[in-house]
């Protein structure tokens, strides 16, 4: 297990000091969720050191799109505490984690070397990962709750473009902002539109000193979000090179975004809206491209 501390000066210098002020903020946010994930109803991660067969919730739901992952190069972008990270290694993949939180990267490296597995974290910020990794990979990998913390969604697009080989492929399973844009007082009978839909939008600002995960307090309680639509997503990763191969909308997605969503019955972990509600608004979607030879 290897984690490396590569420094740098924060994004690229293009964007904005307010958007590198926003970034900071979102950081000692996620340093400070560190061990709110880590604690009582949190992550789960005794569950995956006790038991080497143990995948979570969100690469269980992506296992049938991912195929076979044996010696394959992964690099796991916006990595969080590599609980996702050490599932990809369990599947046969050589790993790479990166994340911005040095509070999360120590913890992820601690999970991998806890379940036996090897595997490479590396902490700096997703926009610098060609520099930051120094090298390309079969599959990049994003998971659930990613591309709300970036401003930028078409520069993230090169990036991922740039440390994807050629012939190689994106996975992400992304929440849907469709279901992002709805009210917190949003109610099965009254389904109230808050926040922005489209691309380009200010940045949202929240103050909870709770999270979706963990019993704990967040000690840094404000965030920043941008909102990134479908279409934004899809052409990005066109407009970057990359040639899309699937595209599908899902009903469900794994964490209780609102109080009165129900259990998925088909997956463990995610959730849902009530019927029929649930044939209305999407929740998630699966994106697969791949990088022309």
């Amino acid at each position: 297990m290897v984690a490396e501390k590569r420094q740098s000066d924060g994004p690229e210098a293009s964007l904005s000091d307010d958007v590198r002020a926003k970034m900071a903020v979102n950081k000692s946010n996620w340093n400070a969720r560190v061990p709110v994930h880590l604690g009582p109803g949190g992550y789960s991660v005794d569950g995956l050191i006790t038991d080497p067969s143990r995948l979570t919730d969100v690469v269980t739901f992506d296992r049938p799109y991912l195929g076979d992952l044996t010696g394959l190069d992964a690099v796991h972008l916006q990595c969080h505490i590599g609980t996702d990270t050490v599932s990809l290694a369990r599947l046969g993949a050589s790993i790479t984690g990166l994340d911005f939180s040095p509070e999360a990267i120590a913890a992820a490296t601690d999970l991998a070397q806890r379940c036996g597995l090897d595997a490479r974290f590396v902490e700096g910020d997703v926009y610098r990962a060609p520099e930051l990794l120094g090298r390309t990979y079969d599959l990049v990998y994003t998971g659930v709750g990613a591309i709300n913390w970036l401003p930028d969604i078409n520069r993230w697009a090169r990036v991922v473009a740039a440390v994807m080989r050629p012939g190689g492929r994106l996975h992400m399973t992304e929440g849907h902002q469709a279901a992002m844009a709805l009210s917190d007082d949003a109610t099965p009978d009254h389904m109230l539109m808050e926040y922005p839909y489209f691309d380009g939008t200010p940045a949202m600002r929240f103050e909870e000193t709770t999270s979706y995960a963990g019993d704990g307090e967040v000690t840094s309680p404000r965030t920043f979000e941008w909102a990134h639509n479908l279409a934004a997503v899809v052409q990005a990763l066109i407009d970057a090179g990359l040639v899309i191969d699937r595209l599908e909308e899902h009903r469900t997605l794994p964490w209780l975004f609102l109080p009165w969503m129900e259990p998925d019955p088909d997956r463990d972990g995610w959730y849902r809206f009530p019927a029929p509600l649930s044939e209305s608004i999407p929740l998630s979607y699966t994106i697969a491209a791949h990088k022309p030879d």
